[in-house]
């Protein structure tokens, strides 16, 4: 349990001239974690000396990221299966006091809307133009174009708000309600650009891996074939890659969400946060015996 008086005494220390009692001082409040950040909040709100703010403000920083970098770890090595709590936790590192309960009913609020429309004998090419009209139409889902390096656009909670987001966050927000519905649509790693399968398992393909067709989230829902990603590789002057064309891991993708984040802070000079998100590539990068 956090004794108060004595934290709020510690935080009165953090403008301490002395670097050895500020270091101290600094790492003994870390070292309580996140339930002290409200001591911290509430003293940053009285606190008139400049200096003692931005102490308060890279130690709440602090803090949050640890967490952030642990609960990424835990996401990671426990298998890394949910999706959505993967995006939500790249969310944190922004938006520390989210409440995720909301986008997670923003999230099933679209998944019922679609539910409500499906019909049971559906196609797969039916089911996807069901989806792609609760999304695109009633909901209003649309690819950022104007403003494509946002980082905002990275982000599962802004993206839900504004209705606009690019191609990896369409299509994360797009795969998991389909999969809320048991149908079978996962991302595919293309290079330059994100995209959806439509997998059965059930039925004989054109190609191996029971691909049925593609899903561009960014581009309305357009549904496209395999001959499609072979011309738009060509474009590129790219060899073949079984990894272009077939569904890839959720660390994978986060891990593409993360290297857009570092690009759009690249971009913008933000040269910490490039940093703090490069570490938590590095997490997704070392090799975990579970992850899927």
């Amino acid at each position: 349990m956090i004794n108060p008086t004595e934290v709020n005494s510690l935080i009165r220390l953090l403008d301490d001239p002395d670097m050895e009692i500020y270091e101290h001082v600094h790492e003994k409040l870390r070292s309580y974690g996140t339930e002290v950040i409200e001591y911290l909040e509430s003293a940053f709100e009285q606190a008139f000396d400049a200096i003692q703010q931005e102490r308060i403000a890279n130690l709440v920083h602090e803090i949050q990221f640890g967490t952030v970098k642990n609960d990424l770890q835990l996401w990671f090595h426990g298998g890394a299966f949910d999706l959505l709590q993967g995006i939500l936790i790249i969310n944190r590192y922004q938006y520390p006091d989210l409440d995720e309960q909301k986008v997670i009913n923003q999230v099933e609020a679209i998944k019922r809307d679609m539910w409500l429309q499906m019909m049971n004998e559906a196609s797969p090419v039916e089911q996807i133009k069901l989806m792609n009209h609760v999304f695109y139409a009633i909901h209003g889902f649309s690819g950022n174009t104007t403003n494509h390096r946002d980082p905002q656009n990275s982000y599962i909670s802004q993206v839900l708000e504004s209705k606009k987001g690019n191609q990896i966050s369409l299509a994360i927000i797009y795969s998991i309600i389909a999969q809320k519905l048991d149908i079978p649509v996962y991302g595919v790693n293309l290079p330059q650009h994100f995209i959806l399968a439509y997998m059965d398992e059930s039925q004989e393909t054109e190609f191996e891996g029971g691909i049925l067709f593609y899903i561009n989230a960014f581009n309305k829902g357009f549904i496209f074939g395999r001959r499609d990603v072979d011309m738009f590789l060509k474009q590129l002057n790219l060899k073949f890659d079984k990894q272009f064309y077939e569904p890839c891991s959720n660390a994978d993708i986060i891990k593409r969400v993360l290297r857009n984040l570092i690009s759009a802070y690249e971009h913008a000079g933000a040269s910490e946060k490039v940093d703090e998100l490069n570490e938590l590539l590095g997490i997704l990068e070392a090799p975990a015996a579970s992850a899927g």
